[in-house]
């Protein structure tokens, strides 16, 4: 098995994560029922297994190369797809708290059959919540609003749209992390407007390359600076269509 995860296994030394032979083999039931269930449903494009572990499991890790990991942090992954990157972070980290929000119900039944397989809540917690990014951290009661230390998302959206959708769910003092590709700094400038009105700072915006390719990244951080405003998010569809500036 460590021979199979050699490539994710030395990637991931060099952000001082280790993985047992346990988490080793959650990581290979994860990738054997991803690429098993994408037969029957789009779940992504990339099946390959050399491809998966690169552009799937090593990119959704890479915030623990500048995020401390290891505390009971309360962790939402906004529109998280196939599980990318909260079922990573929780098999790395099984301390971490995670709530993985879709849209998308049948892609949420995926996943609650990969968090059973992997025992993902024997330690901290993982659920799945199906709706809109907007639905549940409108300020009312019951909301999510400003109830995490960090929200993550790996959507495709630009960052003005992303900011809406994932700061009302940060508390103050927390973080917002998007995962964009490479060269996100001219996105980020035009979204500096929209993430202030929404209690954010851009603290920074990190570009590299995945270990071993030529596939560059970019880590944008976002600090909850002072409370969003109630008047964001906007209804459900606002902020894609109508991006704040």
């Amino acid at each position: 098995m460590r021979e199979k995860y050699s490539y994710m296994l030395s990637s991931l030394e060099s952000m001082n994560i280790k993985l047992s032979g346990h988490k080793l083999k959650q990581f290979d039931d994860f990738y054997n029922m991803l690429v098993e269930t994408n037969k029957v449903m789009n779940l992504t494009g990339i099946t390959e297994f050399d491809e998966v572990c690169k552009l799937h499991f090593v990119d959704s890790l890479s915030i623990a190369k500048y995020v401390d990991m290891s505390g009971n942090l309360k962790v939402i992954d906004v529109g998280t797809g196939a599980g990318f990157p909260g079922i990573p972070l929780k098999i790395a980290f099984p301390n971490l708290n995670i709530v993985l929000l879709d849209s998308l119900n049948k892609r949420l039944k995926f996943l609650d059959e990969v968090i059973e397989k992997l025992g993902l809540n024997d330690e901290g917690s993982i659920e799945t919540l199906h709706g809109r990014a907007e639905d549940y951290s409108m300020p009312k009661e019951g909301s999510l609003r400003e109830s995490f230390d960090l929200a993550v998302s790996r959507a495709v959206a630009n960052m003005s749209t992303l900011s809406e959708l994932c700061l009302p769910y940060v508390k103050v003092g927390g973080q917002f992390i998007a995962y964009k590709s490479e060269k996100a700094l001219e996105e980020l400038e035009r979204a500096k407007g929209a993430i202030h009105l929404l209690g954010g700072k851009l603290e920074s915006c990190e570009e590299f390359l995945l270990p071993d390719t030529d596939v560059g990244r970019s880590l944008c951080f976002i600090y909850k600076r002072e409370p969003t405003s109630k008047k964001y998010p906007r209804k459900a569809g606002t902020p894609a269509k109508k991006p704040l500036k």
